[in-house]
Formats: C-alpha cells, structure tokens, sequence
C-alpha cells in the first residue's frame, strides 16, 4: 500500500486513496500506533465520487469513525490535487458530516468551510469550570478561561460523560489559545480544527472579539487564521506533506 503522512496544524494523518470501500478500523488501529507503526492522530482513506471531487472515511487513531475533522479535510484535499485526483483547487468532497467545501491557495496554505453549528447544549457548570457543548462536524465541549487551565483529569470525564472532544481556551489581545482533548486518540492532540472553529463560535457569541477574523494559536503554534463570513466559519493553516511510504500490511 502506498500511504502519505500529512500535517495541518501538526494534526497529522495518514492517507491513501482506493476504488475499494469497505472498513478499515482495523488498520487505522494497526499503523497509527505511534509506537508499533508509521503513527498519527487518524486515517484518511479516499474513494472516487461522481458528484464530488472525491469522498472519504475518516478513522481516529482508536478506529472509531468520525463525521469530520477541519485540519484532516485541508489535509486530504492537498493529497487530493497534488496525486491529480482532482484538478480543482476549490475542492468540494463527501463526509458523514454532508459536502465540505475546501480551497488550495499559495504556500499549500488550505482553507475550509465547516457544515454547520449547532448547540447541543447551553452553558452549564461542572467540574469547576464553565462548559457549552457545540457540534461543528464533531460535538466540542468549550470552555474559557483566563489562563490555560488544561487538565487531563478533568477532559477524560467530560469526554467520557459527554462522548465530546474538550477544549480549554483563553484570550489574550483578541486571539485565542486553545488546548484540545480528542475522543478517538484519547489524549491531547496538538490541534483540532474543529475545535478552533467551536472555540471561534462560542468566544464570538459572547462577545469576546472585536473582530470577523483572528488568530487561534494551538499547542503546536502553527498559527491558523479562523473567521466568520455570511454566518459561515471558515479556518486556513498551513499543510505539509511528511512522508509517502510503501507500506506492507501485516
């Protein structure tokens, strides 16, 4: 098998693209073991589409499926143009979550348009902190502070509780900093698009930014840029390209 390792925010993803459709959790379980195998937060694995530039399942590091993930679809639509599987650089591709609109621009820098945003549940307090539960493609729990108050203790709960991922966020000079918790790798990742575009939401909603467009910084501090256009979310970062590998299944 011929696999590529990619990197969106240092989220970083295995993919590969196949006319063949069935599950692959197992696998996913098998080489994204960063210990035993090639390593990473999920996998992507990508199908020709007649309606769309292409569709694909996506597989945390667990093999549990997932609906979306912002930094894995800027991931797979440069796979997507730089193999030629697409010739658009305005990438239009199938998730669980519906369509997902991404664009390639200069520097391999990608954009994406989340589905939708939905509150699952208003605010509410627990564990000391104050949380809202969002859905951008994958539910988030949010919660703001005035610091970085991240804790592993209290994100297996709620992540257990709520069968979210949980971000702790703060602002400082109308960017924010974020931590994130993810289900599926089960510990924290250096990065969630999802949970940027959450976090964005949830921050502007009550009126914490002066602005349409700021800078989130997660743990890897590769900056992304996330703004809010006719009610739209949006989010653009750099995409690497790490590895492609000849990989032997077991």
């Amino acid at each position: 098998m011929f696999i590529s390792k990619y990197s969106g925010s240092g989220n970083d993803f295995l993919i590969f693209h196949t006319f063949i459709k069935q599950d692959y959790s197992k696998l996913a379980k098998e080489i994204c073991h960063r210990n035993n195998s090639l390593g990473a937060d999920g996998l992507i694995v990508i199908y020709p589409h007649s309606d769309f530039d292409f569709e694909w399942d996506f597989y945390n590091s667990d093999g549990s499926i997932a609906d979306m993930c912002g930094n894995a679809s800027r991931c797979a639509s440069l796979y997507a143009y730089t193999n030629k599987l697409t010739l658009n650089k305005k990438i239009s591709f199938l998730s669980k979550a519906g369509e997902i609109k991404c664009e390639i621009k200069e520097d391999n820098q990608v954009s994406v348009q989340f589905p939708y945003v939905k509150i699952i549940k208003e605010e509410f307090q627990e564990l000391s902190f104050t949380w809202k539960l969002i859905d951008t493609g994958v539910p988030h729990l949010i919660t703001i502070n005035n610091e970085d108050r991240f804790s592993i203790e209290v994100s297996k709960k709620m992540r257990e509780k709520y069968n979210a991922n949980v971000n702790f966020i703060y602002l400082e000079n109308n960017n924010i900093y974020i931590r994130t918790f993810e289900r599926g790798v089960e510990n924290e990742t250096l990065a969630c698009g999802t949970g940027m575009a959450s976090s964005f939401y949830y921050a502007k909603e009550k009126n914490l930014l002066n602005t349409n467009k700021i800078t989130i910084y997660p743990k890897s501090k590769e900056l992304i840029t996330v703004w809010e256009e006719n009610t739209n979310i949006f989010f653009q970062g750099k995409v690497k390209n790490i590895f492609s590998y000849n990989y032997l299944l077991s």
